[in-house]
């Protein structure tokens, strides 16, 4: 008996310290444009414990890759390279090294948004000023195959400068990846596309259904909470988040608030949005002169409380893609014009954030992923 239980000790304690060691260990990916001097992509270790950074590699020739998803086996990283022809690259990853692989044509000018179906067997790419989605299929061998289904956004809003054509701004499958949103900023519209599995091309477009912005908003990127009732909508031009429910394939509106303070009079340039990982509080960055991340906890019955909401300094200009880490305790946040990533340590039960002083030197940062 006695045995039985120093083995059950020293198993529990074995557990502990492989937890520990793994708790530390988190690679992250860093998205880039090249013009002012970035390699590319980089590779970061990135400690856990302490919320420090060691850069582990970088691509040498890439061109603007400034979006990235990465496969479920950690084998290949799929990025768009967002220039007026507008290709994707393939790479694989082993031992922290990125090789390239494959490019293809994304078949629409500046592609700004990648994302794989929860299945694997699709890549889609959202094609900005192309107005554009593109799909191509994907190989068990991790590769891609040339442009499968191409669909062509049409129409315009009411600000001139911003909305004067479609402009596909991100892709986003519904948990359990039945439906593809896909934002449309220049129509103030997001696509729901019904994801077929099986024969045809992978999006139904006959039985495509949407939601209607309101007028000049500019819907950007969104987010699900994890058991896909409700959406969370970042509109970009009026600085605002619009809640939706979410019931097989058909959003009905909940809620729209402003994330920039009632005194504000700068021109909006909310970026991203991100729920933490317990389902409990939004974040969003915001651009322009503000150069936030907005916090507001989450109702039990899907609204935003906007009574709470807090902001922090991004501690840099024009914040754009954040990842907060699987377990909750740290934000980290890209600064596109102040070429650094600011690294916050989190409150996961308050979910305040507090700067820790760790900044990661990167030229030009756009996309954030653990990996």
């Amino acid at each position: 008996m006695a045995t039985s239980k120093i083995r059950s000790i020293f198993l529990s304690i074995a557990l502990m310290i492989q937890f520990i060691a793994v708790a530390q260990d988190a690679n992250l990916l860093i998205g880039t444009y090249t013009q002012k001097g970035s390699k590319g992509i980089y590779l970061f270790h990135f400690d856990t414990a302490t919320g420090k950074a060691v850069e582990i590699s970088h691509t040498d020739s890439a061109k603007n890759p400034s979006f990235l998803t990465i496969s479920k086996d950690k084998q290949n990283v799929y990025a768009v390279n967002e220039s007026a022809e507008g290709s994707v690259s393939v790479y694989s990853l082993k031992n922290n090294q990125l090789n390239l692989l494959q490019s293809k044509s994304s078949k629409g000018a500046s592609p700004c948004y990648i994302a794989l179906s929860p299945d694997q067997r699709n890549l889609f790419v959202a094609n900005y000023m192309g107005g554009s989605i593109t799909s191509f299929h994907r190989f068990a061998d991790g590769q891609i195959s040339n442009p499968q289904q191409f669909i062509q956004h049409t129409g315009s809003s009411i600000n001139q400068g911003r909305q004067e054509k479609a402009h596909v701004h991100g892709l986003f499958f519904s948990p359990e990846g039945k439906y593809l949103l896909t934002p449309d900023l220049g129509m103030d519209q997001v696509s729901i596309y019904p994801y077929q599995f099986k024969n045809g091309p992978p999006l139904d477009i006959q039985k495509v259904k949407s939601i209607q912005s309101n007028p000049g908003a500019g819907p950007r990127h969104l987010t699900f909470s994890s058991n896909g009732k409700f959406i969370y909508i970042i509109e970009e031009l009026t600085g605002s988040i619009s809640v939706y429910r979410f019931t097989k394939g058909v959003a009905s509106f909940i809620q729209t608030i402003a994330i920039h303070p009632a005194a504000s009079t700068t021109i909006h340039g909310s970026a991203d949005i991100h729920l933490s990982p317990d389902g409990l509080f939004l974040y969003a960055t915001n651009r322009g002169t503000e150069n936030n991340i907005v916090k507001l906890p989450v109702l039990p019955n899907g609204k935003l409380d906007e009574k709470r909401i807090s902001y922090y300094s991004t501690q840099g200009n024009a914040p754009r893609n954040f990842t907060i880490t699987p377990e909750g305790n740290w934000l980290l946040v890209a600064n596109q014009e102040s070429n650094n990533v600011i690294v916050f340590k989190r409150n996961i039960t308050t979910g305040e954030l507090i700067n820790t002083g760790n900044s990661i030197k990167v030229s030009m940062p756009v996309c954030l992923l653990f990996y």
